[in-house]
């Protein structure tokens, strides 16, 4: 049984625990308001972007002179993914289930006979795929010391994309992320990049399209414009979609820990109290037993 002094120290230990869950809980409550404006504000713009770039690709998909960025490079062999996890860890099964569905899509290009090459962002991310597939990965990206994730870091990622496919060393490229949906429910998710996803060629989609808008200058001269504008986008809301996952999965698993420090601090105070008494009555009956042997 435990002594009372090596049970005060549990409970102190317990108690200096709950305060820092319960302050980085606090701390995660606040970055998550601004994560989350901001991840719901990118949204729209993000889809509209690729409602465009779908309506003009449509149109020049069939092109000799289409851009490689938007039809790939014809070929199916080589896949890139981008595996955006966060730099810190506290934070329940946030970079894991986006570690798990990475190393499932893996597998299941690998059985179909692709090769597959992994750019990580994020620390965790690198060191979850690193234990498995580390011949694979052939990039990390790290920002931990950056204090706000900006359109310049997702700039960063898109041009390194950019000189890859341009140098010829993927054929298609996706991007895996935990999608924010609440603060309990953050959702590993895939989007293709490269080639740019085109929408089904039926009337209610492209052509529809296409009979509504007529661009100036041309399609082809728009979309060497906008596609690399639109591979930052996409990448810019990742990050944001997958900041403001981690921190609704950090103040949700802070929550939890604190919690669960008040019912140990319980369990330890009431095994305290009953050592504490036991202790006394056992010095009482030896009391009473050297009285009456006196």
């Amino acid at each position: 049984m435990a002594s009372l002094k090596d049970l005060r120290g549990r409970i102190n230990s317990v108690k200096s625990t709950r305060k820092i869950t319960q302050a980085m809980k606090m701390v995660a409550a606040a970055k998550l308001r601004r994560a989350q404006a901001q991840a719901e504000a990118a949204r729209p713009y993000a889809q509209r972007m690729e409602r465009m770039l779908a309506s003009l690709g449509a149109a020049v998909v069939g092109s000799p002179d289409a851009p490689r960025m938007l039809i790939g490079t014809g070929r199916d062999q080589v896949h890139l993914l981008i595996v955006v996890t966060a730099e810190r860890g506290l934070s329940g099964a946030f970079n894991t289930n986006a570690g798990r569905f990475a190393r499932a899509r893996i597998r299941a290009l690998e059985a179909e006979g692709k090769t597959v090459k992994l750019l990580t962002v994020g620390r965790k991310g690198a060191t979850y795929l690193k234990r498995e597939f580390a011949s694979r990965v052939v990039g990390e990206i790290s920002y931990a010391n950056v204090k706000r994730i900006g359109f310049e870091q997702a700039d960063e990622i898109a041009t390194r994309i950019t000189a890859m496919l341009e140098a010829g060393e993927f054929d298609v490229c996706s991007l895996v992320y935990n999608r924010f949906q609440s603060v309990i429910s953050q959702v590993a998710s895939e989007q293709r990049l490269i080639p740019a996803p085109l929408p089904a060629n039926d009337p209610g989609t492209a052509e529809g399209s296409q009979a509504l808008y007529e661009y100036e200058p041309g399609e082809e001269e728009l979309l060497s414009a906008l596609l690399p504008k639109n591979l930052a986008i996409q990448i810019y809301r990742a990050l944001l979609e997958s900041a403001a996952g981690f921190y609704g999965s950090q103040m949700t698993a802070m929550d939890n820990a604190t919690r669960n420090a008040g019912d140990m601090i319980n369990r330890l105070t009431l095994n305290y109290n009953r050592t504490r008494q036991a202790n006394i009555t056992r010095e009482l009956i030896e009391i009473i037993s050297g009285a009456e042997a006196v």
